[in-house]
């Protein structure tokens, strides 16, 4: 009955631990849904040439997202127009590319795991692009 009892419990505190950026990613897709047009996102994100996908990754990595919240803005960024790749693009930023965990990372576990943060990021962004070409 104890570890009925524990499991339930880790249970609600992972819960309650991921809640609020489950809320913010959908307060924040709902907001993209409700005040962009598709001609406006279809006209920010239209395709997925080195333009477009440096501009995703620019809004993505400002964004500053959690991955909850970066899945539905990329989703809703995709439903009004905006490429698939770049919507992707925009995915891999918000949660790689973001300052704060630069300096997180810096700060807890050096410049090594930084540096290899601001340049793996980019990579998997263009392996992702690449992929996304030829499959």
């Amino acid at each position: 009955m104890a570890a009925i009892a524990h499991a339930l419990m880790m249970s609600f505190t992972m819960a309650w631990e991921i809640l609020w950026a489950l809320i913010l990613g959908f307060t924040l897709s709902a907001v993209v849904q409700a005040v962009v047009s598709k001609e406006e996102m279809s006209r920010l994100l239209p395709d997925d040439r080195p333009g477009t996908i440096i501009k995703a990754c620019g809004l993505g990595a400002a964004s500053s997202s959690c991955s909850y919240a970066a899945v539905a803005l990329a989703r809703s960024m995709f439903r009004k127009g905006a490429n698939f790749t770049a919507a992707m693009a925009f995915q891999f930023a918000s949660t790689n590319l973001v300052l704060e965990l630069g300096i997180l990372l810096a700060v807890l576990m050096g410049w090594q795991f930084t540096l290899a943060e601001f340049t793996g990021g980019p990579l998997m962004i263009v392996i992702l692009v690449l992929l996304f070409k030829v499959f």
